[in-house]
């Protein structure tokens, strides 16, 4: 890479805010590494000399490049890049901007209609403040001349969403919305052009689209406050990675990286594969993936994971898995799953919203054949058949499930709970007892000493297990390394495989195993010291630090818990005291447990099952509820619900919390869509509403419904 140079800071100054303004053809790229003038003279003359670039000017304070020309390809420069050293990734304006394509159009159109509106507005005011006859029918057709254009661009996206749907078949909301535009402004044009003693209802036809677009754009600013999830899993991914090989470092793709491969991270660098620390000591932001806030310390032998930032240290980590296969890009496609979480309700309401279609053309129907019917007035028909196209929309319950959903995954996500499972938020408000697996779930899996030897025993006892890689041996090791004891040199080191380690000391034949092969009675290891009495060291697993505090959550909120486990009795007997928990099984095979919650659910139970293991898979697949924590097997991962990203066992009382919250407004949305349409359809029937306050009723209600949801991100 093009180091920096002295005299760079006298012109890095005058370089760094060259970058011209944007054009149709312009390529920004992100370039972390550029430090100086030199960089940017590296970086412009490489792209200059590739064919179809016309000009690059480097923003240094922004660490970006702007390229011009007729025909870019991003692959192209940003390899060309990588050969001369420079790492680059390509950005997007929009997304720079905090908002995509979608947001902008909708603002766009949001802004045209309002516009718009408030014109026509004005020009009604002088019709109804007594122009007659010339004047009126001139306003009407100024107000003709703003309405028409702005109709047809401001409505595009429920017009064409509408001749979709009728190409296919079917119906859905916007055909209504679409039908009930285009009645007011055609209505409105034939009443301008034949200039007919009676309103136009150009404003209706621009309100209507106005407040729809306000409520749409509301439904996606919604989204866009959850956060795609997904999206910001994608933008984790690094596209480029330094590379150790025989000529130093090498700026190559991530995605040809292979297991095996040495990288180098400096201070700020995001990881681009899994793997595993060889050198150096750092530590590592981890927030994006497992929601957890504290940086993480890592040193050679730590795990580490694609989109996780390196903070304090140069690192050097062999990669185990890159590509597709990292951590990062499978938890993307679970992501994905969950942002189409959809429950019974959510089913519902699109029921309801398909059969609520044509129900809204036949009311519409009815009120025109029956008005012309009582009083001779087609216009008067049609205007009381607009109110009621317009107040009985269906847009409000159309929101009223997904807009809640997708807020409250997005904001469970960052807590570090990422829900897969489509109907797990309405599943979940239903648990009345959750199980917990034992060893890796509520223990952190690694034994530590229990009993309390002598220094002389303890030091005997640990410079045999020093040789094993046994988890009771590295207890061993880890408590006499606490207490500062030598470990001893032995000879004649040997194996007994599936008893015990056994060395010679000072003379005396020291073993170290199982207690039965010692011939003591207990659970444990034995030491026999070559003289004198035998001893036993018992363990005890070390529980999570959150667990018991967990546990009480659940229990203060009227759950039961149970505790399901492979280990011996005495063990989880012991974990269930620590933590207050009563129901106990133990020595259950994988098929006891899943057995086990069928006979629960049998009773009338809905179990919430917490596992991280292999064996926990068939108790997962066949719980009322289901959670995976993040940190174990993939497996087990694949058949949960949800995936406790964070470990943090307290997330699960919030999770229960949230997801009765979710649902609960949920069905407030769909009584609220639903009581508004009680009101407001007999109101339009009536023909009390003329065509803008229908819209301004409907408008409103698809308002509430949303701002219901958004309630969520509290």
């Amino acid at each position: 890479m093009t180091a920096a140079c002295p005299g760079c800071a006298a012109t890095a100054g005058l370089a760094q805010d060259r970058a011209p303004a944007p054009s149709s053809a312009d390529l920004l790229l992100h370039l972390p590494d550029i430090t100086c003038a030199a960089c940017i003279a590296s970086v412009e003359t490489t792209l200059a000399a590739l064919p179809g670039v016309r000009d690059a000017r480097v923003n240094l304070s922004r660490k970006q490049v702007r390229i011009s020309g007729p025909r870019l390809d991003p692959e192209t420069l940003i390899d060309a890049l990588a050969r001369a050293g420079h790492r680059a990734q390509e950005l997007h304006d929009g997304l720079l901007a905090g908002q995509g394509d979608e947001m902008r159009n909708l603002l766009l159109r949001t802004g045209v209609a309002g516009f718009a509106m408030m014109n026509v507005m004005l020009l009604s005011v002088a019709v109804w403040s007594g122009a007659a006859e010339t004047t009126e029918q001139m306003f009407h057709l100024i107000s003709a001349a703003i309405a028409l254009p702005a109709v047809g661009f401001a409505a595009r996206p429920f017009f064409a969403s509408a001749a979709t749907a009728l190409r296919a078949g079917r119906l859905n909301m916007d055909v209504p919305i679409s039908l009930a535009i285009l009645l007011a402004a055609l209505v409105s044009l034939i009443g301008a052009l034949q200039g007919a003693d009676r309103h136009s209802w150009f404003d209706a036809a621009l309100a209507l689209t106005f407040f729809l677009l306000i409520g749409r754009t509301l439904d996606h600013a919604g989204r866009s406050a959850a956060r795609s999830a997904a999206a910001e899993l994608a933008a984790l991914r690094v596209p480029q990675a330094l590379r150790l090989g025989p000529d130093g470092p090498t700026v190559v793709r991530a995605d040809s990286l292979v297991a095996g491969d040495i990288i180098q991270l400096r201070p700020g660098d995001r990881l681009p594969a899994d793997g595993v620390v060889e050198a150096g000591q750092s530590d590592l932001d981890r927030a994006a993936l497992t929601g957890e806030s504290l940086p993480h310390p890592v040193a050679p032998g730590s795990d580490v994971a694609a989109g996780e930032v390196n903070l304090s240290g140069p690192l050097k980590v062999r990669v185990t898995r890159a590509g597709q296969n990292t951590m990062l890009s499978q938890l993307q496609e679970l992501v994905a799953t969950a942002e189409m979480q959809r429950s019974r309700y959510a089913g519902l309401a699109d029921r309801a919203a398909r059969a609520y279609a044509p129900l809204v053309h036949l009311l519409g129907l009815a009120a025109f054949l029956g008005w012309w019917q009582m009083t001779g007035d087609a216009w008067r028909a049609v205007d009381v058949a607009i109110a009621v196209l317009v107040i009985t929309c269906p847009c409000a319950l159309g929101l009223a499930v997904p807009a809640v959903s997708v807020v409250a995954t997005g904001r469970l996500f960052r807590k570090g709970l990422l829900v897969k499972s489509r109907s797990a938020l309405e599943r979940l408000t239903e648990i009345d007892l959750v199980a917990f697996d034992k060893t890796g779930t509520l223990t952190s899996g690694v034994p530590s000493l229990a009993s309390a030897p002598t220094d002389a025993a303890l030091s005997l006892a640990a410079s045999l297990a020093a040789a094993s890689s046994h988890p009771y041996s590295r207890a061993l090791v880890a408590a006499a390394e606490a207490r500062n004891l030598p470990l001893l040199p032995l000879t004649d080191l040997r194996e007994r495989p599936g008893l015990g380690i056994e060395a010679m000391h000072d003379g005396r034949l020291l073993r170290l195993g199982r207690p039965g092969w010692i011939g003591v009675e207990g659970d444990g290891v034995a030491l026999d010291p070559g003289q004198g009495a035998p001893m036993l060291f018992r363990f005890q697993e070390t529980l999570r630090p959150d667990a018991a505090e967990a546990i009480a959550a659940l229990q203060r909120a009227g759950l039961s818990v149970a505790l399901l486990s492979g280990d011996t009795h005495a063990p989880c007997q012991h974990v269930a005291r620590a933590l207050g928990i009563a129901q106990v099984q133990s020595a259950m095979t994988p098929e006891a447990k899943a057995a086990w919650i069928t006979a629960q659910t049998q009773a009338g139970h809905r179990v919430l099952m917490v596992g991280d293991g292999l064996n926990d898979t068939g108790a997962l697949s066949v719980a009322h509820g289901s959670l995976a924590l993040g940190s174990g097997l993939d497996a087990p991962q694949s058949a949960a619900d949800v995936v406790l990203l964070s470990g943090r066992l307290t997330e699960i009382p919030a999770l229960l919390a949230s997801a009765q919250s979710a649902t609960a407004r949920m069905r407030q949305n769909i009584l609220l869509s639903l009581g508004y349409n009680l009101i407001a359809v007999p109101v339009a029937l009536a023909g009390l509403a003329t065509p803008f306050l229908a819209a301004l009723a409907m408008s409103l209600s698809s308002l509430t419904v949303s701002l219901n949801a958004l309630r969520n991100l509290r």
